[in-house]
């Protein structure tokens, strides 16, 4: 007895589809990720380098030269005519013994601590991190301990 080929092609083809269907729908299969275990414990720093901002900054300062002592009398005269005359400067600076007095540009330097490189050692193995503030001589460690699953 023969079978149409007609017949055939659609009695398995819907049967084909319906089986690869079937397959493509199982789930994967699942993964099970354990909970994390967390615990905290204290590490030995050996080091501490902080790292530096360094700041500059430029400001308008009154000047004066310092008068000497050993100049004789004639050159204070004219060098205490000559400030009175160019008015450069005070009373106050003048009995100080200043003279010669301007506004000059004075730059400064500022050095502020802004992180701070760590060594630390902890089960013997030795690390490094930056922190925001000095730890001090050990520091507060967080030990997560997860099994590594199987693929």
């Amino acid at each position: 007895m023969t079978v149409p080929r007609a017949l055939l092609t659609t009695l398995f083809v819907p049967a084909l589809l319906a089986g690869a269907l079937a397959q493509a729908q199982d789930p994967p299969p699942e993964v099970v990720i354990p909970p994390e275990n967390v615990r905290f414990d204290y590490a030995q720093v050996l080091a501490v380098k902080p790292i530096y901002q360094v700041l500059r900054t430029t400001s308008q300062e009154r000047v004066c030269d310092v008068s000497r002592q050993g100049e004789s009398k004639l050159s204070r005269v004219v060098s205490s005519v000559k400030g009175r005359l160019s008015g450069n400067a005070t009373p106050e600076e003048r009995k100080a013994g200043l003279s010669n007095c301007r506004m000059e540009a004075v730059s400064r330097e500022f050095r502020r601590p802004i992180a701070y490189d760590v060594d630390y050692v902890y089960k013997g193995s030795k690390f490094r991190t930056r922190m925001a503030r000095d730890p001090g001589n050990r520091l507060r460690v967080r030990v997560s301990i997860t099994p590594q699953p199987h693929e």
